[in-house]
Order: C-alpha cells, then sequence, then structure tokens
C-alpha cells in the first residue's frame, strides 16, 4: 500500500489562498488505512477549511482515489458540487491527486498529502518500507527479504563491513538486511541458495515513467 502522512496545514492554506470554494476527495484504500484520506479526515478537512473562511461544496471518498475511470464514474453524482468549487483537494496519495488532474482537466487540484513509500501495515497505522518497486525482484533469491530495500546501502551482496552484532552501521535500530536474509534462509534450508552470487540489476527495469498494458498481452495471444 502507499504510505503517505498529512501536510502542514499551513503549506496547504498557501497553496489554496488565492481560492474560496474547494471539493474534497479521499480515498477508501490506502489513505484511510494510513488515517490520512477516510471519512474522518474529510469531515475534519471541511471543518478546518470552513474555519478559514473558505466554502467546501461537497466530499467524495471513493472506493480508490488512483482509479482514474473509477473515480470519474463516482463522482457524477457531485457535478453541480464539483462544478461549483473552485478547486479540488485530494486527500489521497500523489497517484490519486493526479487522476483528480485527470478528471478536472480546467481545475486546480492539490495535494492534502505527502506519499512517503510503498510498504506493509504492521500494527494499525503503523508502517514498513518493503519494497521499492525495482521492476526485477529478487525476493526468490533472497529468502523473502528484499536487500535493496531493507539494507540502507542497497548491497546485492552483503553484508558490509560495518555490521555490528547484526546491526547496521547507519542505525542501531535498524537490523542488517543480510543477516535477517541468512537467517531466514538457514531456517528454510536455503543456504545453499544464499552462497550464489546476485548479478548487478537492470535498473533500466525500473526507468521513470513506467507504463503496463496487459491488455495488450492479453489480444497477442488470441
Amino acid at each position: 500500500m502507499i504510505i503517505t502522512k498529512k501536510r502542514d496545514f499551513k503549506d496547504l492554506l498557501e497553496n489554496l489562498k488565492n481560492y474560496k470554494s474547494f471539493f474534497l476527495i479521499g480515498c477508501s484504500e490506502c489513505a484511510t488505512l494510513c488515517g490520512t484520506g477516510g471519512e474522518p479526515e474529510l469531515a475534519a478537512m471541511k471543518e478546518a477549511l470552513e474555519a478559514e473562511g473558505k466554502t467546501v461544496t461537497g466530499t467524495l471518498h471513493p472506493k480508490t482515489g488512483c482509479q482514474t475511470l473509477g473515480t470519474k464514474i463516482e463522482l457524477k453524482k457531485d457535478k453541480e458540487a464539483c462544478n461549483a468549487a473552485d478547486a479540488i483537494i485530494v486527500l489521497s496519495c500523489g497517484a490519486g491527486t493526479q487522476s483528480a488532474v485527470e478528471i478536472f482537466p480546467d481545475k486546480p487540484v492539490f495535494p492534502a498529502n505527502d506519499s512517503l513509500f510503498l510498504g506493509n501495515m504492521t500494527r494499525f497505522q503503523m508502517f514498513d518500507e518493503r519494497c521499492s518497486l525495482c521492476g526485477e525482484c529478487v525476493l526468490d533469491k533472497t529468502g523473502g527479504i528484499c536487500p535493496v530495500t531493507a539494507c540502507p546501502k542497497g548491497l546485492l551482496n552483503g553484508p558490509c563491513g560495518g555490521t555490528d552484532n547484526g546491526k547496521c552501521e547507519v542505525s542501531p535500530d535498524i537490523e542488517c538486511a543480510w543477516v535477517r536474509i541468512y537467517e531466514r534462509m538457514k531456517k528454510t534450508d536455503q543456504l545453499e541458495d544464499f552462497r550464489k552470487v546476485l548479478e548487478p540489476k537492470d535498473w533500466s527495469a525500473s526507468r521513470k515513467p513506467a507504463r503496463l498494458n496487459t491488455r495488450e498481452k492479453k489480444e497477442e495471444k488470441k
């Protein structure tokens, strides 16, 4: 899931200083779990804006903020409220904000959140980064633990010389990724694979902007 945090409200107000009315869009998936784009956050944002003398013409808590077509369809019932707004505020990730840009080509769109990383929720609203979206997964070779993300140096063959009692030299709060990988593969009887040297990664697999159209592949099979 995409992990987000709320932007400083003062910074958001600076974005909004030339506008009076707004339509708010949240997200019922990642942003809701992060506590940055659920119904309570939409209500709180509405209250905060109105306290600043702004008008909120309406709100939408879509199923998935980054699903452009789906959000556009959900917004049909709010057409008048959207038209009445000077600008759109999105309480979602950057992808959700850019979906709104496509949906509202003639209106300013502002993010209420900062997008941080792709992560796992380990406890309620506690998140750890687990994947760097590198485009060429090595989890099959590293016991299911990603060294590209878990190692601050992104070492594909480790550990480095800075390891100290299983901790990373970058911070004693970080467990050495390669010690974790070793212990994991030892438990799962995969040490033979652990001893294999990984080839350099093809970083072109993570070039930006990335695109994927699975419909084309399905059509090729027909």
